[in-house]
Order: C-alpha cells, then structure tokens, then sequence
C-alpha cells in the first residue's frame, strides 16, 4: 500500500534514493547536515520500501526551494512525483498565508520542465526575474 509520510528525513532512505535515481549518495554526515536544514519533507512509501521524498529548503521568510524530488526508477511515471509535489505545494501555500512575499524556486533537471510546469511552476523568465544561474567553481 503506498503511504505519504511528512518530516521523516531518514539519512539511510535519502541515501538509498540518490543511488536508486543515479545521482550518487554521499557521506552520511553530509547528508545529515542537508537533512537537518530541511525545512519539510514528505517520504513516499510502498509498505515499508522507501519510493520517494521531496523537500523543501529556505529561511521561510524570503526564499524556498523545492528540492530533491526524488521516484526511484521502477515507480516512475505511476504519479508518485505528482503526489509528493502537491504535499510539498501545498505547504507552500500555508507557507504564505503567513508571509505572501515568500518565493518558492525548484531547479529542474534537464527534460523535467513540462512535469514542474503542470504543478503551477513557470521559468524565472516568464516571471519577470530574469534567468536563472549556479556559480561555477573550477
């Protein structure tokens, strides 16, 4: 039975997930220090098997970001994703309720932009806020 679960946050799960999806797990202490500056997650569960988890990130006054929407392959395209987006929006939304100037940002991976865009999110430049850029440290 698939089951949603907030504020879970488990370093073993997170880890599984990053390699599940290919993007490589890291040292546990680190990916304790990036759970522990979660602001909310939800995790994604088939039974006890972890599936899949987003998060939220920011200082919940100005900026949030929406990061590390994460399906493991095989539940792929099976709406898991949709799931954990609507409970990650939806505390959005309490969010500004509170403070109607905060912004929520997400930075999606390569081909992913259609998927984002259904969940009511629209590129930095159809905002008015320019383009969107990470710093590159060689």
């Amino acid at each position: 039975m698939i089951t949603i679960k907030e504020n879970i946050n488990n370093v073993d799960e997170f880890n599984y997930l990053f390699d599940a999806v290919g993007w490589g797990s890291h040292d546990k202490k680190i990916s304790q220090i990036a759970l522990n500056n979660t602001m909310y997650s939800v995790s994604v569960y088939d039974d006890d098997k972890i599936i899949g988890y987003g998060r939220l990130i920011g200082d919940n006054i100005c900026y949030i970001y929406v990061q590390d929407i994460i399906v493991i392959p095989e539940y792929q395209n099976k709406k898991i994703g949709k799931m954990i987006m609507n409970k990650l929006v939806d505390k959005i939304k309490e969010i500004k309720k509170e403070n109607e100037n905060v912004r929520a940002y997400l930075g999606a991976s390569k081909g992913k932009e259609p998927f984002y865009e259904k969940c009511g999110f629209i590129t930095r430049e159809a905002a008015g806020l320019g383009a969107g850029m990470i710093l590159e440290i060689k």
